[in-house]
């Protein structure tokens, strides 16, 4: 027993230092990342580039996730992929020494690439570590610490605008001052938890992800194909609002990411208990943020869609990723959540560039609604397969 308790202590501790690295790390990149579609628009972009731009960050964040994942798997250097893909957070305080779009994307571009390198092996470890805890749990209170940063960072963020007049370079360039926080935290997390033992792969042993996990990986893309980017809601927030009022957008990305950071630990309880059925939530709560972004009335109903934007955040960063456990063995669990990842990736890539279209060029609510309400049914079904698939083919976990 007191074993036990010893273990569950050491999990619950790892957790915080994960935590406490990732509240860091939001506190800067998503702190500024609410400004970022406000930035890029007072820069000259339009709303499909915006779109885009979005959604092809989002494919580097996850898509390279594929090559990390299983670069990871091999070495079993997952710490030192994990201090590569902070370091690259850096490119946010540099948004501040440019002036022109084309080169803002591209450090916007950089970070987004950063958290493709560390995810894959930060997942990895914070699934070993917390062996015993839950995996529901472990991920949700992860997250539930992560959003404390991203909450605090966009308040931060909206704080600096309003005190300098809306001067975005400042904003960025102070962002510098967390980054070094970061570090110092990133290197005490090594320090404390230590390397995880693996063993190594054999020579020709191969990769061992079965079809339940490839079923739910697809209803994952699916779901995010339907659902709209919040970059987009962001942007239509700073369309709305007048020049003198652009340090209100970053407060909307606060809201997102506080409904975020309450539904994220209930969920992860829920899962740790009925399992991959409460996706299904997520998945019809998918429908809303399109819904009330597309029906019009101004701000007020951009506030609504961010409030249920939130809640599948919530749900999409904590239990998705805690799901990919269920699918997957020890050993290969980079790899798989690279490929996870890697699938998410593309459906941002191809969301961003489908609700980039329709905003653009104003199509009619209907077909878009429409468009929404298929996908995510076709997801829901294809979700509720995986526990059937997992029944036919159960999967050796090896832990």
């Amino acid at each position: 027993m007191a074993n036990g308790i010893s273990s569950s202590r050491t999990a619950y501790m790892s957790i915080l230092l994960f935590g406490i690295v990732s509240l860091v790390g939001d506190l800067i990149y998503e702190g500024a990342r609410g400004l970022v579609p406000d930035y890029l628009y007072f820069l000259g972009a339009s709303a499909i580039i915006v779109g885009l731009i979005g959604g092809l960050g989002e494919f580097l964040g996850y898509g390279v996730r594929l090559i990390s994942g299983y670069l990871a798997d091999s070495s079993r250097a997952y710490w030192l992929f994990i201090f590569i893909g902070y370091g690259l957070i850096v490119s946010i305080p540099l948004l501040g020494f440019v002036g022109i779009w084309q080169i803002a994307i591209v450090f916007v571009l950089l970070e987004r690439l950063g958290k493709a390198i560390r995810a894959p092996s930060r997942d990895t470890v914070l699934s070993i570590v917390s062996k015993g805890v839950g995996p529901g749990k472990a991920f949700g209170l992860h997250e539930l610490l992560d959003q404390i940063g991203a909450v605090v960072g966009p308040l931060i963020v909206a704080a600096i605008m309003f005190s300098s007049g809306n001067n975005y370079q400042l904003t960025f360039s102070i962002l510098l001052l967390p980054f070094l926080v970061l570090v110092m935290a990133l290197i005490y997390n090594y320090r404390k938890t230590g390397p995880i033992t693996i063993p190594p792969k054999t020579p020709g042993e191969k990769v061992t992800l079965q079809k339940p996990f490839y079923i739910y990986t697809l209803a994952v893309i699916l779901n995010t194909i339907g659902l709209i980017p919040v970059i987009l809601i962001l942007y239509i927030a700073a369309s709305i609002l007048p020049p003198e009022q652009a340090w209100v957008v970053p407060l909307v990305y606060v809201l997102i990411q506080g409904v975020d950071a309450a539904v994220a630990l209930i969920a992860g309880y829920t899962y740790d208990k009925y399992g991959v059925r409460v996706l299904t939530v997520a998945f019809i709560l998918s429908i809303f943020p399109p819904l009330f972004v597309f029906i019009g009335g101004g701000l007020s109903t951009i506030l609504i869609a961010s409030v249920f934007f939130g809640v599948v955040l919530g749900m999409q960063e904590s239990i998705y990723r805690a799901a990919v456990t269920q699918f997957t063995p020890i050993s290969s669990r980079g790899t798989a959540y690279g490929i996870f990842n890697t699938g998410l990736g593309v459906g941002f890539l191809i969301s961003g560039g489908i609700f980039g279209l329709l905003l653009q060029y104003n199509i009619d609510f209907t077909v878009t609604i429409l468009f929404v309400v298929l996908v995510q049914v076709i997801a829901t079904i294809i979700l509720l397969r995986t526990q059937q698939a997992v029944k036919r083919n159960p999967i050796e976990k090896s832990e």
